[in-house]
């Protein structure tokens, strides 16, 4: 289905928008560009595939920069993305009804909003206090999240760092540079799954010019962060970004009670 000339220059305006803003603390926008796909295309695979091709694109580029700025920690990223890469492939392969999957991608993140709000206003501490935790406890997190951001469509980050910023992990921003790197690899792994399942649909010329909306907001978005945000301000702004998507997916695309 071919978009109308306006309607094309409305979302790649708001594709740019979401980059923009969702790059900032290390996320791709993926659940938003789900929640504007949907006023715009039918079909439930191709809102799948192009939220994370768009996906993709962002935090390529904000991997980058965060590995050039020195954020970068593979050896501590990495069993995230050991155990998250076979469970977000394994749930690209369900076939969900949409009401569910709206429903769940609804959920988590309302709550994941809340409980990072309430633990960002309640540490009056100005330094950000660092937690250790057991050997395991990247595996299991990095495997749980990896099958939910497989079974909605998005790369997982917008679930991996409030968990880890509530948790104390580490700093935020080491926390945003994981969240980019955890949904760079996710949303490769949850492509690959669609594949599998031949329910990649990738919608031409659109996705072309969407591609270059995202790739110019994604670039903009992690420039201001790393010259303006402060820790806390980054788990702010992140629970209100999780919150308001979370709600609006609720509200418009999950089950309908009444």
């Amino acid at each position: 289905m071919s978009l109308a000339n306006a309607d094309l220059l409305l979302i790649c305006l708001g594709f740019f928008v979401i980059a923009t803003l969702y790059s900032s603390i290390g996320f791709g926008g993926g659940s938003s560009y789900l929640a504007l796909l949907t006023l715009f295309f039918v079909s439930f695979f191709t809102i799948r595939s192009s939220g994370l091709i768009c996906n993709l694109i962002v935090v390529s580029g904000s991997t980058f920069l965060y590995y050039k700025n020195g954020y970068f920690n593979l050896k501590k990223f990495l069993p995230f993305i050991i155990t998250s890469i076979p469970l977000a492939f394994l749930g690209a392969t369900f076939r969900l009804k949409e009401e569910v999957f709206f429903s769940i991608l609804g959920v988590a993140l309302v709550f994941s909003a809340i409980f990072l709000t309430w633990q960002t206003l309640n540490d009056k501490n100005t330094d950000e206090k660092i937690k250790k935790y057991p050997a395991f406890f990247p595996y299991l997190i990095g495997g749980a999240i990896g099958l939910l951001s497989g079974l909605v469509g998005i790369g997982g980050g917008i679930f991996l760092a409030p968990v880890l910023n509530h948790l104390k992990w580490d700093k935020s921003i080491t926390i945003a540079a994981l969240a980019s790197f955890f949904i760079l690899v996710n949303s490769v792994s949850g492509l690959g799954g669609l594949i599998s399942n031949n329910t990649l649909e990738i919608p031409l010329p659109e996705i072309l010019f969407l591609a270059v909306a995202v790739f110019l907001g994604g670039q903009l978005g992690i420039r201001l962060s790393l010259k303006k945000l402060t820790g806390k301000s980054i788990k702010l702004f992140t629970a209100m970004l999780v919150f308001i998507v979370g709600m609006r997916v609720l509200i418009v695309n999950g089950i309908q009670f009444f």
